[in-house]
């Protein structure tokens, strides 16, 4: 009885520990050379399911995503390089369709637009501080001044 259930709960804990990693890939779409295979799975984890949006091609159980699984084999097959593959799948779908987005004018503009920002508000912040100390220091009263105030001084 005990083993029983020392087998059912080590079940459980074993299908909660691998629920999280469970792949979309259906057997039929593997290949059979282990080394195309890894390349395929490397390059379908970096590619974004265009029906879910979060998660890659690797993880989804949509459609296009199987046609964008089965794609990127049928390229690694026809000697493409990692590159080429996603080259391709950019150019038919746009930069979307890659999880990470490569870095060029315009990400740089997106990811540098905060830094600028900041830097402008630096900059303008030290050159605001500046321009108070450099407000002239007040002069002392001169002697009617002085005696002028004293006057008004005196009379409240």
């Amino acid at each position: 009885m005990m083993s029983r259930l020392s087998l059912g709960l080590a079940a459980f804990l074993l299908t909660l520990l691998f629920a999280g990693v469970a792949q979309a890939v259906q057997p039929d779409e593997m290949l059979k050379d282990p080394a195309l295979e890894a390349r395929a799975r490397e390059l379908s984890g970096q590619v974004r399911c265009m029906v879910c949006q979060n998660q890659s091609i690797d993880e989804s159980d949509a459609d296009l995503a199987r046609d964008l699984r089965i794609l990127v084999r049928q390229r690694l097959k026809a000697g493409d390089t990692d590159e080429q593959v996603l080259d391709y799948l950019v150019s038919r779908y746009g930069e979307f369709v890659l999880l990470k987005p490569r870095f060029d004018l315009q990400n740089a503009l997106l990811w540098g637009t905060p830094v600028l920002l900041l830097l402008a508000g630096g900059v303008f912040m030290l050159w605001s501080a500046r321009g108070k100390r450099r407000s002239p220091l007040p002069q002392p009263l001169s002697s009617e001044e002085q005696a002028a105030l004293d006057t008004a001084l005196k009379r409240e």
